[in-house]
């Protein structure tokens, strides 16, 4: 008697057949072809419609929504939020059935490219900081002093990540021209520091979503040791570190939805750590609004 497979069988080997090829695009052309853009400070990281995403050779996550995954049917799953069959199917309409697709590049770390200081400029920065966010000139003083802050060539504020050395891992910058622009300097490792605004006793802590912010929240509780996530990030690398030392910890992400579920999250991994949600949209809205 002739044996035939189960039609569950076949089906099985049907879908892996079609899935394994198109499972290998690089994550780059399948991004480009979901209509993502590219960030241009930081090429491992892509804007979609699902928020943004960090591709590290086949893997992707998107820290908006503490999820990751691998391959190509995953990202089209992730992004188009459809299942397995439809995501073979869009990516098979898109891309054929080939059988083989160049390797995928893993992109190379990127070393720290800093913006150099602009002396003449400071002063243009400091007029934006200080009268239109509100930010206590006293408070950005030793900043300016320690290298922290400063002004680049473009006229933008450069706030420094800095490691338990002391040693810069990043930055922040902020742009001081009309529309609003903000950004990363490139080869900026979020995971490796942050920039602070130091309290004059240590009572706790608060977690902002940008520098600004955190010298928001420092000019209105000059008490707290006010740091920045760069990014409503519910889990960076550094947190445990800091929760080890003890002090109570808040999380001060900004009361709008993506700052409400990354707050919850960051409370869900770290139950220690309470929310200090800003009466305003973030710190600097509440600032601005109370010094008017």
């Amino acid at each position: 008697m002739r044996y035939l497979a189960p039609k569950n069988a076949r089906r099985t080997v049907n879908w892996r057949e079609r899935a394994e090829p198109l499972r290998a695009l690089p994550l780059a052309t399948v991004l480009a072809a979901l209509e993502a853009r590219r960030d241009p400070h930081d090429p491992a990281k892509w804007h979609t419609v699902r928020g943004v995403l960090s591709v590290n050779g086949p893997k992707f996550i998107n820290w908006n929504l503490d999820r990751g995954g691998g391959g190509a049917i995953d990202l089209v799953m992730h992004v188009r939020q459809v299942g397995f069959g439809q995501a073979l199917q869009w990516l098979e309409q898109r891309f054929g059935s080939r059988t083989s697709f160049p390797p995928q590049a893993t992109p190379r770390t990127r070393s720290l490219a800093l913006p150099p200081p602009m002396a003449d400029n400071w002063s243009r920065v400091e007029r934006y900081l200080v009268e239109e966010r509100k930010l206590p000139a006293v408070l950005l003083q030793p900043m300016v002093q320690s290298g922290a802050l400063y002004a680049d060539a473009r006229g933008n504020a450069v706030f420094l990540l800095l490691d338990t050395a002391a040693i810069p891992v990043g930055a922040e910058l902020r742009g001081t021209r009309v529309p609003a622009w903000r950004g990363m300097a490139p080869g900026s490792c979020k995971d490796l520091g942050f920039f602070s605004v130091a309290a004059s006793s240590s009572g706790a802590i608060v977690l902002c979503e940008s520098a600004i912010d955190a010298v928001s929240c420092h000019a209105l509780h000059p008490g707290y040791l006010c740091l920045s996530t760069s990014g409503a990030r519910p889990h960076p690398a550094w947190l445990p570190a800091l929760i080890a030392q003890g002090l109570p910890i808040y999380c001060g992400f900004d009361a709008d939805p993506t700052g409400e579920a990354m707050a919850q999250r960051m409370h869900e991994r770290h139950p220690e750590i309470r929310r200090l949600r800003p009466s305003a949209k973030d710190w600097n809205d509440l600032l601005r609004q109370l010094t008017r």
